[in-house]
């Protein structure tokens, strides 16, 4: 017997519950969103396992909601243990509880849901983050939150020039307000030639903008240390630098974890979906997947379409001949290079050790 254990996730309290290889429900529990809780879960599903002589390694699995600020730790703690972990979708529980006998919404009710989609979608990727690529994605996210920061602050600050002088602030070029030297001249300028609070306000978010983008700049640096280190052959696919290399190992985690490159684009998003129906042979693109891997691909595919002798731009311009859009042309180029960035990020991974005879 195989059992899956299902876990709804709140910041409070996880519900998790155990079924069987039908989705036949066993046994439920909820334990507080803690590392206590955490080993109790563990805990009381191996105690459910012996009780129906299941072994708590390969015979028991967890499909883990995918809310990541809010089941993060518990998936730290069962990876930790040992365990497999699956991440699900919300979207692929809205079928299985509108398919359920029993109505209505609760904790239990959608871990059941959970469990039950993890068993109609077995080949979900393993939630799995080796620490270097955990590493990686904190640090991209954190870069990725200072920019939009950044972004907000420099959208307040056009405002104030604009109130206090519209030449002024038509002078400063559309991307012009991240550039240390031009930031120089505004906190110069600024309390001298406009005294008064906008003023302030506005020498106040220059400092803050100027702030913001010399951290920017330290993690970019940062981040291109670590890809030149873990991944130096994707540095050297033409149109991926260090932002777009470092977006694929984090969000890619560990490439063993997709069972073939096909599974990997269509986690990516980038596998077209069959749309055909009768004499009609057509496929359709793919709104889901990870979209932050999905940009990462984007950027590099319209990139290789710029450079004129690259086998990318080879591949574009043949699609283009055979009748294709613009958009279809970009898109078969996506899957082609979902399966380039595939085999490139397998380099990654270390060699499996032999086992000693």
């Amino acid at each position: 017997m195989v059992l899956m254990v299902g876990v709804d996730v709140h910041k409070d309290t996880h519900t998790a519950v155990v079924v069987d290889q039908l989705g036949v429900r066993r046994a439920q529990r909820r334990v507080q969103a803690t590392d206590a809780g955490h080993l109790e879960l563990l805990a009381w599903v191996q105690g459910v396992g012996e009780e129906f002589a299941v072994a708590a390694g390969p015979e028991i699995e967890w499909a883990v909601e995918d809310c990541r600020h809010v089941s993060l730790r518990l998936e730290r703690a069962l990876l930790a243990a040992g365990q497999r972990v699956r991440r699900v979708p919300p979207k692929l529980m809205a079928g299985a509880r509108s398919s359920a006998r029993e109505f209505g919404k609760s904790d239990p009710i959608d871990a059941t849901a959970i469990a039950r989609a993890a068993l109609r979608e077995p080949d979900l990727p393993l939630a799995e983050h080796t620490p270097a690529s955990r590493e990686l994605k904190l640090l991209v996210d954190h870069r990725e939150h200072l920019v939009a920061e950044r972004t907000a602050m420099i959208c307040r600050l056009r405002w104030h020039l604009h109130e206090l002088d519209p030449e002024l602030e038509r002078s400063i070029p559309a991307r012009g307000l991240d550039k240390p030297t031009r930031l120089a001249w505004l906190a110069e300028h600024l309390p001298a030639a406009h005294p008064g609070l906008v003023g302030e306000l506005a020498a106040e978010l220059v400092g803050d903008i100027a702030a913001r983008t010399t951290r920017i700049r330290a993690l970019e640096r940062e981040i291109a240390r670590r890809v030149a280190v873990l991944a130096p052959q994707l540095l050297e696919l033409p149109g991926c630098g260090p932002l777009s290399a470092a977006k694929l190992l984090a969000e890619t985690a560990r490439p063993g974890r997709f069972r073939s490159e096909a599974c990997f684009a269509m986690h990516a998003g980038v596998a077209p979906i069959p749309a055909s129906s009768g004499r009609t042979d057509r496929h359709r693109l793919a709104r889901g997947g990870n979209r932050q891997l999905n940009a990462a691909l984007h950027r590099i595919a319209l990139t290789q379409t710029r450079l004129p002798e690259s086998l990318g731009r080879a591949y574009y311009d043949k699609r283009r001949a055979r009748g294709d859009r613009h958009n279809d042309a970009l898109r078969a180029l996506k899957r082609r290079l979902a399966r380039v960035v595939f085999n490139l990020l397998r380099q990654t991974e270390p060699t499996p050790t032999p086992a000693a005879a």
